[in-house]
């Protein structure tokens, strides 16, 4: 027992507690409690604030690295796993004025010149602008060889499955020309 100036008298226990352990005045209700849902809500919300910022920018480095490839690889005959289907789609919509071996090279600069566009941002608007041009006429091959691109009315072959994907990069290409267009 310690007894203060003041006369009255303190009890000394072993264990002196933390500022921190002491109980809340009784006079305020303690803070309800985060859940866990929204405590991890709330630490992510900075982060995925930062991230819209630069989405358009990953977006469009992303596909510009996929058109980037995938056109690279036309420039050698064989080595794209779409090379037959582009090829008969092009020729049918060029109504057999273009050769295959030319169709082939005018996909590969078109695609390899989309994506560094892309990947640099060096005419992008004009990139923006051929892309959509060239993913009409990848959707005109759904129309065009519906042999090719359909099993039946509602299940696409592989070929159809490659071309339909297409539309996440549409919807990515959108979100970059809406950003590119926004002052």
């Amino acid at each position: 027992m310690i007894v203060s100036s003041g006369g009255s008298t303190i009890t000394s226990t072993s264990h002196r507690r933390h500022p921190a352990e002491i109980p809340a005045p009784t006079d305020q209700a303690p803070a309800p409690q985060p859940s866990a849902r929204q405590s991890l809500r709330s630490r992510l919300a900075p982060h995925a604030h930062r991230y819209t910022r630069v989405s358009p920018a990953v977006l469009r480095v992303c596909i510009g690295l996929i058109f980037c490839w995938f056109g690279i690889l036309k420039f050698f005959p064989g080595a794209s796993a779409a090379e037959g289907f582009a090829i008969s789609a092009m020729t049918e919509m060029a109504m057999g004025l273009i050769p295959a071996p030319a169709c082939l090279l005018l996909l590969a600069v078109l695609e390899t010149g989309i994506g560094l566009a892309l990947l640099t941002g060096f005419l992008l608007r004009w990139a923006l602008a051929a892309f959509f041009l060239h993913m009409a006429g990848v959707f005109l091959s759904l129309l065009v060889l519906p042999d090719t691109a359909w099993h039946t009315a509602a299940v696409p072959t592989l070929e159809g499955q490659y071309v339909i994907k297409n539309l996440v990069l549409v919807a990515a290409c959108l979100h970059i020309a809406a950003d590119e267009l926004t002052p």
